[in-house]
């Protein structure tokens, strides 16, 4: 029994000596300090993890950064890229599938080496291996993609750095700056048919518990030009589930959708509904979106009724000005804007004052 004991206590000691020296660690900072640069494509994320060295009034290109492929002596590669930063692999993240200079990666984490021509080109490289040390173990066998690319000469930049100088609705350039080169490379996303995919999923799982996700849901379908689903999405949100109701927001809505589908009778119908349903803003908004569509004589109807309903308000009365100007009728627009003048707040005024210039000469102030 005492040997057991003795064993137990010599187990425990051992494991607490381990256990202080993994602890025991020093923390201290990297000579070249890592940084992250992050940048959002639509809902893709696209993230840069790197190691900044500086240039320190060293020779870069060809020397410090030797051109091509490399045996740097050590490591298992005998033809190793640069590592695009220093100490640890350089990693790019993307959280979907895009296209890198066209050519498509899936969404997940890669290694980001870099393979310098004299002649001015890049090689950029993914490998699937994101967690080694530099490059000094890079394997052509584990490449996910290569792309070429063109050099470009920079102002000095004395610590390496990446940016996104370039972002656009679907795409973005990435560009890594040191010295005074630049090399940048495209990501392009397809951002309406992630979002959609996303959507479609999440409509499944508890966000579809809730009518406003349906109604969101419609409209980015409907900006982005998908009718149909928009029309399914807006159909779940006004019947069919358990929180579905007709609301000023759901049949507005669905009426745009249907004037885009050419069904303008089935449309006019919704737009009466949805205007006794709206509060004197929201039906301002109906009405000058009708006029948008050149549907005046439903317009200057809702219109209309929108200034009974809601006592004269200032906003109502601009909108009666407005569906009367689309009609060419100038005489009763200008009673009407005077009518909004005298009740709208001050800092509305100057706004109202240079529509009722433009109907004095007449003019449209659609």
């Amino acid at each position: 029994m005492k040997n057991s004991n003795l064993i137990i206590a010599c187990i425990a000691a051992a494991m607490m000596l381990f256990t202080i020296d993994t602890k025991a660690q020093l923390k201290t900072p990297e000579g070249s300090q890592r940084a992250q640069v992050m940048q959002r494509v639509g809902i893709t994320n696209i993230t840069i993890d790197y190691g900044r060295p500086s240039v320190k009034e060293r020779e870069i290109w060809g020397k410090l950064v030797p051109y091509g492929y490399n045996d740097l002596g050590f490591g298992t590669s005998k033809a190793a890229p640069w590592r695009a930063g220093a100490n640890l692999n350089t990693t790019i993240e993307f959280t979907n599938d895009v296209k890198v200079e066209g050519k498509d990666i899936k969404a997940g984490i890669y290694g980001l080496h870099i393979a310098l021509k004299e002649d001015g080109g890049a090689t950029i490289i993914f490998s699937n291996n994101s967690t080694s040390w530099g490059s000094y173990f890079y394997d052509e066998k584990e490449d996910a993609l290569r792309v070429d690319v063109k050099t470009k000469e920079a102002p000095h930049t004395e610590i390496l750095s990446f940016s996104f100088p370039i972002i656009e609705a679907n795409s973005t350039v990435a560009a890594l700056r040191w010295e005074k080169k630049e090399i940048p490379f495209k990501i392009e996303v397809d951002v309406k048919s992630i979002v959609m995919a996303g959507i479609k999923n999440d409509l499944r799982n508890t966000s579809g518990f809730t009518q406003s996700n349906w109604d969101n849901a419609a409209n980015y379908a409907f900006n982005a030009g998908e009718l149909d689903k928009a029309l399914e999405w807006i159909n779940g949100s006004i019947s069919g589930n358990f929180f579905s109701k007709e609301t000023f927001s759901n049949l507005s809505l669905k009426s745009q959708i249907l004037v885009k589908q050419g069904k303008t009778n089935d449309a006019m119908t919704l737009v009466d509904k949805a205007a006794k349903l709206g509060n004197a803003s929201q039906v301002f908004q109906l009405g000058t979106g009708l006029i948008s569509q050149k549907q005046n004589d439903k317009a200057l109807a809702i219109l209309k009724d929108n200034v009974k309903n809601n006592n004269g308000a200032w906003p109502s009365n601009f909108g009666l000005a407005r569906a009367y100007s689309a009609k060419g009728d100038y005489k009763n627009a200008v009673k009407s804007l005077n009518i909004a003048m005298t009740k709208a707040p001050e800092r509305f005024k100057p706004r109202l004052t240079a529509a009722l210039e433009k109907l004095k000469k007449g003019e449209d102030i659609n």
